[in-house]
């Protein structure tokens, strides 16, 4: 812990609010230790009781974690607004960021043209029955069962009014291993457990998923395509297999992301459908753009129920300006050549790097996505040396819970083959030493 912050309280409320504080204000930065239950509780003049209860509440908000023999540490990211985020320095191209190149995104100018004037008031408001029915028949033709559809706010949205729906503090999940970081920072911020399921080329082994769910994962989340960070995409023998692992639980909610669905050159897999409780999710952010918080949710009628029943209690509906915008888009036949244009593009690109970094003896990943994936021994000194090169990656410890190290490479502004062999050759560099020893 930063030497010059001192946490104060003479309650766990106060404690608490004293960790946020620090966290807040940048005194207390991610990876940061707090001092152990018995000494703060000897330092403060506080029973260990209460701050053993500060720091659980901590925790279920997702702001601290309990690392093993690393004692308690600030979260790598936390459900508490930082002031003053930090900036990459000059000239330094950002390759972390997991986001679409702007360039590659549809023009919105023709679909707001076509949005309604009209305001909708409170008793119209909801799904949009043009874009549910058009999405329903997006999802049929990729094979995906037929269930109920809705929109959520993004597909982080979806998943989270799901959990929060089916779960209660302290229950469990299955997540992949790596994941989505965004997904890991949401279980723990729900209070929820989270069981890793190891993730090869196909997806989440079938056997990693047993183990979780005999373990009493009482949820479990997928990636269609395009795994976030390792490209993995799930074949038709694996979905096959999952589903028979799911069968064997037929109350455990599943829910599959399949967020580059409208940018995928693979064929859908479903692996949801054969039980009580699942999920479909597909946002529109990497084709159109994430300002577009707006995802297609198609699940079993119970489900789809629950989730309607929990926006309700929050943000309601998805702003049905919104959705007639996206419904302008999805009919516009000019912006289907655009989003086939970004397809092709994030193909070249990523394939082009992983062809790079295969020819200089560098392992990676990438099968489908806007990212690559690169196991590394050290990963604070392979995204130190990077940024020295002049490139900033992301760190595999935001995606993982018990996998090996590894970067996260974001292809987008990686649109010229020179790019790409200057990428790659910055990374041989920082592995050099691990590669001279293979």
């Amino acid at each position: 812990m930063a030497e010059q912050y001192q946490l104060t309280g003479g309650t766990a409320a106060e404690l608490t609010a004293s960790v946020e504080t620090g966290v807040r204000d940048g005194h207390l930065a991610p990876g940061d230790a707090l001092p152990p239950v018995r000494r703060l509780a000897e330092d403060l003049g506080l029973a260990t009781a209460t701050v053993a209860s500060a720091y659980r509440a901590l925790r279920q908000r997702g702001i601290i974690e309990t690392a093993g023999r690393q004692g308690t540490r600030v979260r790598h990211r936390f459900p508490v607004a930082h002031r003053g985020p930090a900036q990459l320095p000059p000239g330094v191209l950002d390759l972390s960021g997991g986001e679409p190149d702007p360039e590659l995104l549809p023009g919105l100018g023709t679909a707001l043209s076509r949005v309604p004037h009209t305001a909708t008031g409170y008793r119209r408001a909801g799904p949009c029955p043009e874009l549910a029915d058009l999405a329903a028949e997006r999802l049929a033709a990729d094979g995906l069962p037929a269930g109920g559809i809705t929109f959520a706010n993004g597909a982080l949205d979806a998943v989270e009014q799901a959990l929060t729906a089916h779960l209660s503090v302290g229950d469990s999940v299955a997540v992949e291993d790596p994941c989505w970081g965004n997904l890991r920072d949401l279980v723990a911020t729900l209070g929820l457990h989270a069981i890793p399921v190891p993730v090869d080329a196909e997806g989440p082994t079938p056997e990693g998923m047993r183990e979780a769910l005999r373990k009493g994962a009482g949820a479990a989340v997928v990636t269609s395509r395009a795994h976030n960070p390792t490209g993995a995409i799930i074949t038709a023998a694996r979905a096959a297999s999952l589903r028979e692992v799911f069968a064997e639980h037929p109350g455990v909610l599943v829910v599959e992301d399949d967020h580059w669905g409208e940018l995928a050159t693979d064929p859908l897999h479903p692996v949801v459908g054969g039980t009580d409780r699942w999920l479909f999710v597909r946002s529109v952010s990497k084709p159109y753009g994430p300002d577009l918080r707006l995802a297609t949710v198609s699940g079993a009628e119970n489900v789809i129920a629950r989730v309607e029943g929990r926006m309700r209690m929050g943000s309601g509906w998805v702003s049905t300006v919104l959705q007639h915008l996206v419904l302008g888009l999805w009919e516009d036949p000019a912006v289907e050549g655009v989003v086939a244009r970004a397809r092709a593009a994030y193909d070249e690109r990523r394939s082009g790097l992983i062809r790079a970094l295969t020819e200089r003896g560098v392992h990676c990943a990438g099968r489908t996505g806007l990212n690559v994936w690169v196991p590394v021994p050290d990963e604070a000194s392979a995204v130190t040396v990077l940024r020295d090169a002049g490139y900033a990656v992301s760190p595999g410890s935001v995606n993982r819970l018990r996998s090996a190290p590894g970067i996260r490479i974001t292809v987008s502004h990686l649109s010229r083959a020179q790019d790409r062999e200057r990428v790659a050759d910055a990374v041989a560099i920082a592995l050099a030493p691990t590669l001279q020893l293979r």
